[in-house]
C-alpha cells in the first residue's frame, strides 16, 4: 500500500475547497460508483465538488444518486475545463496513469496547475502529490469508504453515498465472488446497508435492465465463443458489424468475458471487441489462480490491470489479433494448466 501525505491532504481538506473528481475513460460501475459517492461525501463536508468524466458511461449506471450532475468532456468541453480552472485540487480515481483519461483529456490534466489526489487499486501507479494506492483492495469503491473512515466521517455516510460505494464495490467483485473480496469488504457490505443501499434494487438496476439488444448481441458473443483446450483458454469475437446488428450500445459487453472463465476448466479467459471508430480491437482479459493477466496485457497488448482482470488493445485487425494471441497463449501452456487448482 502506498499512503502518501494523507495527513496534509487531510489538513488541507478541513478548509471548503472546489474539487474536481476525475474517473478514468469508459468509465465501469467502480469508477462511477466512486467518484459520485466522494462527491457526496465532500459535499457533506462543504466542499463544493464537480464530478467529470471522459466520455459516456452505461446507461445502467445512469440512476446512481447525482448522476445527473455529472460533466462529460467529450460532449460538455467547456464546462468541464471552468470546472478543472477554479478547482483547487483534482482527485483521480480508479486510474493509475493520466493518459486512461484519453489523450484530449490528458493534455488538459497535464497543464493543471494544482495538485491531484489519487485513490486507486490498480498496478503501478504514475506518482502524485497525494496518494492512497492499494492492490490488494476489491475495488476502488471500497478505498473511498476507507478514506472516509480514516478521517473518522462514517457518520457522515448516508444512502446516497452508501448507494454509490456498494454499486461499486459489486460490480468490481462480481457480486462478491472475486478472490479480493475480504471479510472487510463484507464488513463494509454491512455498514453500507445499515447505512440505507438497498442491496436488491441495486442489483436489479445493474444486472436486470438488459435491453433486448444487449440480450441479442449475448446470444451471438456465446455462439462465437472458442476454446484452446491445451492451453485452458476460451475467447469471444465481436465484431463491429455484429455489434451494429443488435443496436450496440456502451456498457452492452460488460461482463460478457466472464461466460467464457466460467467453462470447466478453463483458467484464462478474453474477449476481442472491434471498435472501428478508434481503429483498435478491444480486450478484456480475465484468469483463475496465479497466471497475472495483468502482466500479459502489459507485455503483449499495450495494457494493463490486476492479476486476475485486465483489459488491452490491438492494432491489428480481427483476424491476425486472435492469431497473435493463440499463438502466445501456447507459449504458456505449463503455468495456464497449473495456475487454478480447485
Amino acid at each position: 500500500m502506498i499512503l502518501k501525505n494523507f495527513e496534509d491532504l487531510t489538513v488541507y481538506l478541513n478548509s471548503p475547497r472546489n474539487i474536481v473528481i476525475i474517473g478514468h475513460r469508459n468509465p465501469d460501475g467502480d469508477a462511477v460508483g466512486s467518484t459520485l459517492g466522494l462527491k457526496h461525501y465532500l459535499d457533506k463536508k462543504g466542499h463544493t465538488a464537480n464530478v467529470v468524466m471522459p466520455n459516456e458511461y452505461p446507461d445502467f449506471l445512469h440512476w446512481l444518486p447525482g448522476s445527473d450532475t455529472v460533466k462529460r468532456f467529450d460532449h460538455q468541453n467547456n464546462q468541464s475545463v471552468k470546472a478543472l480552472e477554479k478547482s483547487d485540487i483534482v482527485f483521480l480515481l480508479d486510474f493509475n496513469a493520466l493518459h486512461r483519461v484519453g489523450d484530449d483529456m490528458k493534455n488538459t490534466l497535464e497543464k493543471y496547475k494544482n495538485d491531484f489526489a489519487l485513490i486507486d487499486h490498480h498496478q503501478q501507479p504514475d506518482d502524485f502529490k497525494y496518494m492512497y494506492s492499494d492492490t490488494a483492495m476489491s475495488s476502488t469503491c471500497e478505498m473511498v469508504y476507507n478514506f472516509i473512515e480514516m478521517n473518522n466521517d462514517v457518520d457522515l455516510i448516508d444512502e446516497n453515498i452508501a448507494t454509490c460505494i456498494y454499486t461499486g464495490i459489486m460490480t468490481d467483485t462480481g457480486s462478491f465472488r472475486f478472490r479480493s473480496t475480504t471479510s472487510k469488504t463484507h464488513q463494509i457490505i454491512a455498514t453500507l446497508i445499515d447505512k440505507g443501499a438497498k442491496n436488491d434494487r441495486i442489483h436489479n438496476n445493474v444486472y436486470d435492465a438488459n435491453s433486448y439488444g444487449r440480450l441479442q448481441l449475448l446470444g451471438q458473443a456465446l455462439t462465437n465463443l472458442k476454446i484452446v483446450e491445451d492451453c485452458h483458454t476460451a475467447f469471444i469475437t465481436l465484431t463491429q458489424e455484429e455489434k451494429n446488428k443488435f443496436n450496440f450500445e456502451k456498457g452492452d459487453t460488460e461482463g460478457v468475458v466472464n461466460y467464457a472463465l466460467s467453462v470447466k476448466g478453463i483458467n484464462l479467459a478474453a474477449i476481442f471487441i472491434e471498435d472501428v471508430e478508434q481503429g483498435i480491437i478491444k480486450i478484456s482479459f480475465r484468469s483463475k489462480g496465479k497466471f497475472s493477466v495483468n502482466q500479459f496485457a502489459r507485455k503483449y497488448f499495450s495494457g494493463g490491470g490486476h492479476d486476475n482482470a485486465a483489459g488491452g488493445k490491438s492494432l491489428d485487425n480481427m483476424q491476425d489479433t486472435i492469431v497473435k494471441f493463440t499463438t502466445l497463449v501456447n507459449n504458456y501452456k505449463q503455468e495456464l494448466a497449473t495456475s487454478y487448482e480447485a
